[in-house]
Formats: C-alpha cells, structure tokens, sequence
C-alpha cells in the first residue's frame, strides 16, 4: 500500500467516524455540558459574580507565610539602603556608565518598594515607610490600623529598633530587622567612604559595593525559597524571581565594568 493510498483510506476511516453514532452522541455529551455551564453562569447576577471574584482574590491572597512577609519586609529596607548608594553618583564625579547604571537602580527598586508596601498593605500587614536623610535610613513600620507602630535606624550596618505601641507582627518584623544584619548591607563606616570618594574612586567602591549589595539580594531569595512552603503567593514568587534574575544580571554587569577599570588603570600605569 502506497503513502497516498494509506493516507487516503485513513482520512475515509476519520470521516465515518466522524457519522457513526458513538460519535454523535459524545459530540451531543459535550454541547450538552457546555450549555449546562453557560446556564449555570448566566443564572448568577452581575453582584454574585462579582463577590465570587472577590473572594477568590481574597483567598489568593492569604496564601503567604510568616517568611514571606519577613522576606519582603526586609527587601525593602534593602532595596532603601541602594537608593542612598545610587542617589549619591550623580554629585560625587561619577562616570557617564555608573550615573546611567545608578539611575536604573533607583528607579527599579523605588517601583519594587512601593510594590512590596503594596503588598504588605493588602494582606493586612505592617508596612514600612522608608525615609532618607543623607546617608541615614530610617524605617516607620505603619501598622494595619494606619498609625506608626515603631521606628528603625540603621547605622553601622544594623537596623536599631524604637518600639511605639508596636502590633504584634510589627514586633517581629522590628526584632528581625534590629537582631539581624541582612546580607550585603553597607556599614556606616561604608557608607561614609563612598561618599567621600569622588570620581573614579567614587565609581570603583561604588560598583564594589553595590556588587556585594546585590549579592546580599540575590542570598535573601535563596533564603526565602529554602523554607518549605514559602513563596505560593504568585507576587511574592514573581517579585522574588525578578529580584533573582535582575541583581545577578546587573552583578556581572558591574564586575565587567570594574574588570575595565581595572584594565584601563594597568594600561595608563604602563606608559
């Protein structure tokens, strides 16, 4: 039998099929069930099918576990304490790359931020207000009910908790962030170098720092997806993801610019 022959008496077997009564039954089966569902639809109101949207999305969002909120909790400081690192570029003679590089970081992690405080704020949790004055961080935790429930500082590289009246979550978001040193946080003493440094010194610790920034980042997702059952809220899994992805790429960026540097330095040095 030939490939056409083949062919031919297979599209024949298909097209009895396609009239035996088997077949018409299934097909009656299955448009039978589709005008049972689109029955079933029509007969909810605009409102029942708006409340059933509702509390699908209500419980969406309830699965989120104590890390997760750690986890976002504290990127944000993070990402604060990046926006001080980047804003500084432009004042202190930094080259055209690393002022183009920092205002990138400041204008993903400052959106990031106001995403994670959006976050926290619509599952009810504690939602940290960043607040910049030169190189001083300091963190306002907002409670649920709308009112401050604590401050954080951080200096020498810690965040320094002052309790007011704080909530229970915001407890235990305050006592982390003033236990724990959070991975690839500059000190004071850091800090305070950078901003002495201006030009191509400024751009060399910048780019060093911010490399070790960023890894610190990169450490605290790891953190985050090593605790079982941590990142089933589909934005916390996103947010983690991109952060991920974006600080390593943005890492090996950075270190091929300080390997040019490096480069440029040794071939002035030779003439």
């Amino acid at each position: 039998m030939t490939a056409h022959t083949r062919r031919v008496v297979a599209a024949m077997l298909v097209f009895a099929a396609m009239f035996s009564p088997d077949f018409a039954r299934a097909q009656d089966t299955d448009q039978d069930t589709d005008a049972d569902s689109r029955a079933e639809s029509a007969s909810l109101s605009n409102a029942e099918i708006e409340a059933l949207y509702r509390a699908r999305q209500d419980s969406a969002r309830m699965r989120f576990t104590n890390a997760d909120v750690e986890f976002v909790t504290g990127m944000i400081s993070h990402h604060a304490q990046a926006l001080i690192m980047s804003e500084l570029a432009p004042t202190h003679g930094a080259s055209q790359s690393v002022q183009t590089l920092a205002a990138r970081i400041i204008n993903a992690q400052r959106d990031e931020i106001a995403l994670m405080q959006r976050w926290l704020d619509d599952r009810g949790q504690p939602v940290p207000q960043v607040k910049i004055d030169g190189l001083n961080l300091t963190i306002e935790m907002k409670s649920p009910e709308g009112g401050p429930s604590g401050t954080a500082t951080h200096e020498a590289g810690r965040a320094h908790a002052d309790h007011q009246e704080p909530a229970p979550a915001a407890d235990h978001s305050m006592h982390d962030m003033a236990e724990h040193d959070m991975p690839g946080m500059l000190t004071q003493a850091q800090l305070e170098e950078l901003a002495a440094a201006f030009g191509p010194e400024f751009d060399r610790l910048f780019l060093t720092y911010m490399i070790g920034h960023h890894a610190g980042a990169v450490t605290m997702v790891e953190d985050l997806f090593a605790v079982d059952g941590t990142g089933q809220d589909e934005a916390v899994f996103k947010l983690a993801s991109d952060v991920q992805v974006d600080q390593i790429t943005e890492i090996n960026r950075m270190q091929m610019m300080l390997d040019d540097m490096a480069a440029s330095t040794e071939s002035d040095g030779g003439r």
